[in-house]
């Protein structure tokens, strides 16, 4: 079955690879167009479709995956996060994806400080699991939530405190690896080995003995040097010997080997202590060459090891990073006017008296070099913590520009000595400008590695400008006496350029280093030894051919159908860019493979990749699956492709990526545009049809309450409602209400008393808490009436007066047509009230957003821009009246609540920051002090967890933090504003949580 479809859809020789892996390993074989394509590109430039795919389940799966391919004479591309900046975990062979299964603690030693890990391990995973032990793994680089171990010692990665930490060479105390012989060896101190790698280590040494005055005399003495391999670790070069006490460990051979040597089966890593104190100072800079040329002073502050990082932001990360509302509020807290760039300073340790004298010494040196009062002090933990955060994301936060300029990373790394960083940045910034673009910079001022990314447009000249700017940059770093590949790796992008770097005896060695380890070149082939030229625009992921499908995309993209001028980062007017999708492709395109969307243990985003751990699942996978379709790439279907459909089928919506992903991804307003492409070709279900016009018939429905409702008390019917369906007979659906708030003699002010009143509000109920729900819209007309204000209800204004839909079920089922005109209903009847200020508030997150959201690219023009700026949910509307002093009346009548209250965020609050104004509501409860849930979606997403085919996928989402959190306080309230997600909440846990409005309501007095 294997090789037949794989052999059919790709040749002999993947057919019995397929065949084998599938029934030699418990491995999970990947050989569709789709996957091999979500599998071709990493955070590079670059795109090379591999034969397959393989996941390993166990450290066995891998090594018998190595004798296939050895016996198929098919390379191996091992793979962790696919974060890398070069295109090493790309490549035409198998790729190797550890970061599923083979990502275990192995043994954890707490008294010397080692831990044994397996290749597939997150580094945030295992800090989080060493947390507790008051230990850590330091090499803390910026991708930590989703690099793997494995990946890291492949790049020799650094991050952001190698100043006192090292690289991860300096961090590995040994590994098992195979070589492509399929002998499994163990690297550690050299003067403990034996056999083969012994005998392996010799030949090395010899080489470092041969070639001591060319190692003299070429390698770069600077800490960040990861280009070609290890050669000087049997005559160290580097400013941080390998070792404390001069030994020499094999195992930083293959540390930067970037695969090309011999696959992990386990690192063995020494650990730090966890610092119990930090602080931060942010100097602000008027000018970066002033930045720059502190960094060299600001190192000597260092004293008894207490400095820890030195890192800068330019001005461009600074504008783009207030521009995301993830980050705004942070950026902001550590600005001190407008700075051209600032250096994030920490000192940490143990004494945090010593340390905050050591903040002073900062102030007292920004004095002496003529920049007083320029620091920012950030002592308090948790401030600190968001603004590494920002800094984090800095790489993806610059490419969030829109138009086909990105800045590009080919000389992001390049390392000098800190002596030279303000010469060598201003020359390098001349450079740019002779080519007529712009660098973005940010990075480690403490050693000379400041990541610069000049903005090229690789679908058009790219390619020759990307060669003839790292040809000048390649003679400054020569002048400077610095290393060209400074972190980040060679890969497909600089591997040519080691010769340059080492010489030609030099690079002969490697290659002869590369014969020693894998002499039938299985692993990894050209990288390092024998690369391809950097500038191939065959292996890019926009070479020449690539072609986008020309469609009318149902919502308006105009926004991101745009171009750029590199040098000044100006952009067109929307739908001017040239996309033959109208904006579409090129907001898909946003995605630069970054893999933020992979960490799992904070955030929101990616609730199903977090329960499948599936590449297909994930944002990133999602948005190359749309990219690949959308250029052709998948075959003539375009959006609706088979490949597509199986891609965003766990996609529930939750717009965790618009508000997470640094480049501004929105997979959920994706996912509207499949659906109408999909169902306008395949047709909509009943199902479909019944979720989307639930808003239509829901009146006429509530009058059959009863009727309806006995198929939640009857085995029978639910199985029936499963099978014709495809509602979930596990789960009951929500239950019609005869009496309902829209039938409940509740009528409001009028639309004129509304307009004439001091205090005018307009509650907006929608289907859910109308019909199904109502004592959550009774309690909010209450709340506010008792604040004082005149609460108009929101209906349609003239005909039959029915209520107002936001169009959400439509869009949920791809009827955009049909959105658009509830939508247009809606705004014909809120016009009035937005256009006088008059806030719309609304109960339920996902219909209200949408006012703020998809109604925006509905192409209803300005009125709905208008009424976007007005639409708030109850709690953000009562937090912003709270703030202007205007609920002192609704203050006094609220009784006090002596009980613990837990609040679970609805994804699309979490989306649109309006989280924290439910917790300002709540505390306006005397007594009451909530407590948020720290979880991802809950499951239901709509209609997602009532379908019988995603049930289980929903309850695992449910399990992963949610409800164990609301089972853990058994006393608590736990309110929830999200409809399906009191639904979960009661079918998960057997609790009843409540909107924040009944609270709210049941606080009153009287």
């Amino acid at each position: 079955m294997a090789y037949d479809s794989v052999a059919r859809a790709s040749n002999e020789v993947a057919g019995r690879l397929a065949q084998r892996l599938a029934s030699e390993t418990s491995g999970e074989v990947l050989f569709t167009p789709a996957d091999r394509g979500r599998y071709a590109t990493d955070a590079s430039i670059y795109q090379v479709v591999p034969v397959g795919v393989f996941v390993p389940r166990t450290a066995a799966d891998t090594c018998i995956a190595l004798d296939i391919c050895r016996d198929l004479k098919v390379p191996m591309v091992p793979r962790g996060g696919g974060t890398s900046q070069c295109g090493q975990t790309v490549g035409a062979g198998l790729v190797i994806d550890f970061s599923k299964h083979v990502c275990n603690v192995l043994d954890i030693n707490v008294p010397q400080r080692i831990v044994t890990v397996e290749p597939g391990i997150v580094l945030d995973r295992l800090n989080a699991q060493l947390k507790k032990l008051k230990l850590w793994y330091p090499v803390d680089v910026s991708t930590a939530a989703q690099a793997t171990l494995g990946g890291m010692a492949g790049n020799n990665s650094c991050g952001s405190r190698s100043i006192a930490y090292g690289n991860m060479v300096h961090n590995v105390l040994g590994a098992q690896a195979w070589t492509s012989d399929g002998v499994l060896h163990r690297f550690g101190r050299f003067e403990d080995s034996t056999g083969a790698a012994r005998a392996m280590g010799e030949r090395v040494r010899d080489l470092a003995q041969a070639l001591r005055p060319e190692i003299e005399e070429r390698w770069p003495k600077v800490l960040r040097r990861v280009g070609g391999y290890n050669l000087d670790v049997f005559h160290n070069q580097n400013e941080r010997p390998y070792t404390g006490d001069g030994s020499v460990n094999l195992a930083h051979l293959l540390i930067g080997s970037e695969g090309t040597l011999a696959l992990t089966k386990s690192l063995t890593l020494r650990l730090s202590e966890l610092p119990r104190a930090r602080v931060l100072g942010v100097v602000n800079f008027p000018t970066f060459h002033q930045a720059m040329d502190s960094a060299q002073h600001i190192v000597k502050l260092g004293g008894e090891g207490s400095l820890t990082a030195v890192e800068l932001v330019d001005r461009t990360m600074i504008e783009l990073s207030l521009q995301n509302p993830a980050f705004a509020p942070t950026v902001r807290s550590a600005l001190i006017g407008s700075p051209d760039a600032v250096l994030l300073v920490e000192f940490a340790g143990s004494d945090k008296a010593q340390l905050l004298r050591k903040l002073a010494e900062l102030q007292e040196l920004m004095g002496d070099l003529g920049l007083p009062g320029s620091v920012v002090l950030m002592p308090d933990e948790t401030a600190q913590k968001n603004l590494w955060e920002v800094r984090k994301a800095g790489l993806n936060i610059m490419m969030s520009l829109k138009g086909d300029g990105k800045p590009v990373s080919f000389i992001e790394d390049c390392a000098v000595p800190l002596e030279h960083l303000a010469e060598y940045t201003s020359a390098l910034t001349e450079v740019f400008h002779r080519h007529e673009t712009r660098g973005t910079w940010y990075a480690h001022a403490s050693v000379g590695t400041l990541h610069v990314r000049p903005i090229l447009d690789m679908r058009t000249n790219g390619a020759p400008r990307m060669r003839e700017i790292a040809q000048e940059a390649s003679a400054l770093v020569r002048k400077f006496k610095g290393a060209y590949s400074g972190e980040h790796g060679d890969g497909l992008c600089r591997g040519e350029w080691i010769q340059w770097q080492f010489g030609p005896k030099i690079d002969a060695a490697f290659g002869e280093i590369k014969r020693l380890f894998d002499p039938i070149s299985l692993l990894s082939p050209q990288r390092i030894v024998n690369p391809p030229a950097m500038d191939d625009t065959r292996l890019m992921r926009f070479p020449p051919s690539y072609k986008v499908i020309p469609l009318v995309p149902a919502l308006d993209w105009s926004g991101w159908d745009v171009q750029n001028d590199p040098a000044t980062e100006q952009t067109t007017a929307p739908g001017t860019g040239g996309d033959p999708a109208k904006g579409l492709a090129k907001a898909v395109e946003m995605c630069n493979n970054n893999g933020h969307c992979r960490k799992f243990d904070a955030g929101t985003m990616c609730p199903s990749y977090r329960v499948t751990r599936d590449e297909q699942h994930l944002t990133r996978g999602r948005a190359n699956t749309l990219r690949l379709a959308m250029s052709g790439q998948l075959g003539p279907d375009g959006l609706a492709s088979e490949q597509v459909r199986q891609a965003l089928d766990l996609c529930v919506s939750c717009k965790g990526c618009k508000r997470d992903c640094p480049t501004g991804v929105d997979m959920a307003r994706m996912k509207i545009e499949f659906l109408h492409a999909d169902r306008r070709k395949n047709g909509w279900s009943l199902k479909d049809r019944l979720v989307a016009q639930l808003p239509e018939y829901a009146r006429l429905a509530s009058r059959f309450a009863g009727l309806l409702n006995l198929r939640n008390r009857n085995g029978t019917l639910a199985a029936l409602g499963e099978k014709f369906l495809g509602f979930s007979a596990k789960r009951g659906l929500p239950e019609w209400q005869a009496r309902h708030f829209f039938n409940s003699g509740v009528t409001g002010a009028t639309r004129e008393q509304v307009l004439a009143s001091d205090k005018p509000v307009v509650l907006f109920v929608d289907t859910f808490n109308g019909f199904f729900e109502s004592a959550n819209a009774h309690a909010a007309h209450r709340v506010l009436e008792a604040a004082g204000y005149t609460v108009h209800i929101a209906a349609k204004h003239g005909g039959d007066g029915k209520h107002l839909c936001c169009g959400r079920t439509y869009l949920a089922s791809g009827m955009v047509d049909e959105a658009k005109a509830k939508a247009g209903e809606l705004l014909r009847a809120m016009q009035p009230f937005a256009a006088r200020g008059i806030a719309i508030v609304g109960l339920e997150p996902s219909c209200l957003l949408t006012l703020r959201d998809e109604m925006t690219a509905m192409g209803l023009g300005a009125p709905a821009q208008a009424l976007a700026a007005q639409a708030l949910l109850l709690e953000e509307f009562l937090a912003r009246e709270a703030q202007a002093g205007k609920l002192e009346t609704l203050r006094g009548k609220l009784r006090p609540l002596n009980q613990a209250v837990l609040v679970h965020g609805h994804c699309h609050q979490k989306a649109f920051g309006a989280i924290a104004p439910v917790l300002e509501v709540l505390r306006l409860v005397p007594g009451v002090q909530p407590q948020l849930i720290e979880s991802s979606c809950c499951g239901m997403a709509g209609s997602f967890g009532y379908e019988a085919r995603h049930h289980a996928v929903s309850m695992a989402m449910a399990e992963l933090s949610l409800l164990p959190a609301v089972r853990a306080a058994p006393d608590a309230v736990v309110v929830a504003d999200g409809t399906s997600c009191r639904h979960q909440i009661h079918d998960g846990a057997g609790r009843t949580a409540v909107h924040a409005a009944v609270l709210l309501a049941g606080q009153l007095a009287g």
